[in-house]
């Protein structure tokens, strides 16, 4: 990628025509290099629209992120994160992973205005273009080993709604265990990986995907019904406001959960469960279905299921609504 990728992607920000010629006089560089650097942004997927006469543009106005709004959208708990913003990764996850060895610090947060290579659960691809999607990964140091931390992808979902909520985007549920819902379309994702023993100290690093605003190119490469905040939420949303409460409720939500484990907020947890007491069929990895009706959530973030064999458990697995016969 150029060097001059982002710079320029920068002045395109504001949604309007910029003509090659004074683009290249802002940054003192040659109309070359702007037509280089852009040709850099194409191959990363951004989509750039180049208009005879009239120059650059992007489809729509895009708000990148910048560390400084985010810090001040914190507030009071700033001093808790250590915050890098990225202009572009190809996975916050993989890239927090990858600095765990080298002692990288609690409460470390990593954001990418554009993700390329961002990952789902069970090997999927979570599709996010320049603008389209919020993605950020924070990593959370835990005393307690890997095997005291049942549940805590459903903790993280409460943050994730409470966050939610405080915009307006009061319809959005959760899915269990790493969705966040309107309807049933996908509004965001969750995708937590674990360091450490078992029983001794450990780390996860938390991904986070929401859709911000999918553009019809992105959709049509999603496997699964999706929306995004600009077509549920009451107003508009910066993602730098986004990003920094959805911080403060993590912060807090995560710090109860190593005193009290994911039963703290299991009650609220199910009060928005998307398909609380209703049919659900599971999907096993192997292909497999099982169908039964969700009863409940254990303190150990365990679905219970009524099936024709009786109750069940399910430490993990994708769910889905029965359809209606």
């Amino acid at each position: 990628m150029s060097n001059f990728t982002f710079p320029i992607l920068r002045l395109l920000a504001d949604g309007k025509f910029h003509s090659g010629e004074a683009i290249a006089k802002q940054l003192n560089v040659s109309r070359a290099t702007v037509w280089n650097a852009l040709q850099a942004a194409e191959a990363l997927g951004v989509e750039i629209f180049s208009v005879r006469g009239r120059g650059y543009k992007l489809p729509q106005t895009v708000t990148l992120l910048n560390e400084q709004a985010v810090l001040n959208a914190i507030g009071e708990q700033r001093d808790k994160f250590t915050l890098e913003i990225h202009d572009h990764l190809a996975s916050t996850n993989t890239y927090l992973m990858q600095k765990l060895s080298s002692g990288q610090a609690h409460a470390s947060c990593v954001a990418a205005n554009l993700q390329t290579n961002g990952r789902g659960r069970r090997g999927r691809a979570w599709q996010a273009g320049l603008g389209a999607s919020l993605t950020f990964s924070l990593l959370w140091r835990f005393q307690c080993g890997a095997a005291g931390l049942s549940g805590l992808s459903l903790a993280v979902g409460v943050a994730l709604i409470r966050s939610l909520h405080s915009f307006g985007v009061n319809q959005a549920q959760l899915k269990w265990p790493n969705d966040v819902l309107i309807g049933r379309e996908k509004l965001a994702g969750i995708l937590i990986e674990l360091q450490g023993d078992m029983e001794g100290p450990s780390a996860a690093v938390i991904g986070v995907g929401i859709n911000l605003n999918l553009p019809a190119s992105i959709k049509q490469q999603i496997d699964q019904p999706a929306t995004d905040l600009a077509s549920v939420a009451p107003h508009s949303i910066n993602p730098n406001e986004l990003l920094g409460t959805l911080l403060k409720h993590l912060s807090e939500v995560l710090a109860n959960f190593e005193q009290q484990g994911f039963a703290s907020v299991r009650n609220e947890w199910v009060s928005h469960h998307a398909y609380h007491q209703k049919p659900v069929k599971m999907l096993h990895p192997n292909g497999n279905e099982t169908f039964g009706t969700v009863l409940n959530v254990a303190d150990d973030g365990v679905l219970l299921v009524s099936t024709t064999q009786g109750e069940q458990r399910f430490l993990s697995g994708e769910i889905s609504l029965r359809a209606a016969e």
